[in-house]
């Protein structure tokens, strides 16, 4: 459709979404952000977050990691290192591992190496439980 446009999400492994719709709003790294049809070109880092837009009068969330946005005026293409629908996501082992997580941590020093990727590990999990709940 002419008042459409496309979005296409991909992650290293696969070509997670690739179809028309009506609107997308990106958790952008300045900020989240929406696009529709006509937008100006632009890139963008985009922070881990919820993706979340609008096909067939219905509201879809992504649970997306860090990567990169480019926005043209009929389309949005999004790199990013990884993505689940939000009915998807088995919210029992995202709070499973949440906890294994938040137990190692507590036993490592404030500046120990691992200690930043076991955060951003636990923020990508409180991101996938938010979005699961809307699945």
């Amino acid at each position: 459709m002419a008042d459409e446009l496309m979005l296409e999400i991909v992650t290293p492994e696969e070509m997670v979404f690739g179809k028309e719709v009506e609107d997308v709003y990106i958790p952008g790294e300045e900020g989240a952000f929406g696009v529709l049809i006509g937008h100006a070109p632009m890139l963008s880092a985009v922070r881990p977050g919820e993706l979340h837009f609008h096909r067939g009068g219905r509201e879809l969330f992504y649970a997306v990691g860090e990567g990169y946005a480019e926005v043209t005026s009929e389309r949005v293409t999004l790199l990013v290192e990884t993505c689940e629908r939000s009915d998807r996501i088995d919210a029992d082992k995202v709070k499973r591992r949440k906890e294994e997580v938040e137990n190692k941590l507590a036993g490592l020093a404030k500046d120990d190496s691992e200690v930043e990727k076991l955060q951003a590990e636990l923020e990508m999990a409180d991101i996938r439980l938010k979005v699961s709940e809307k699945g």
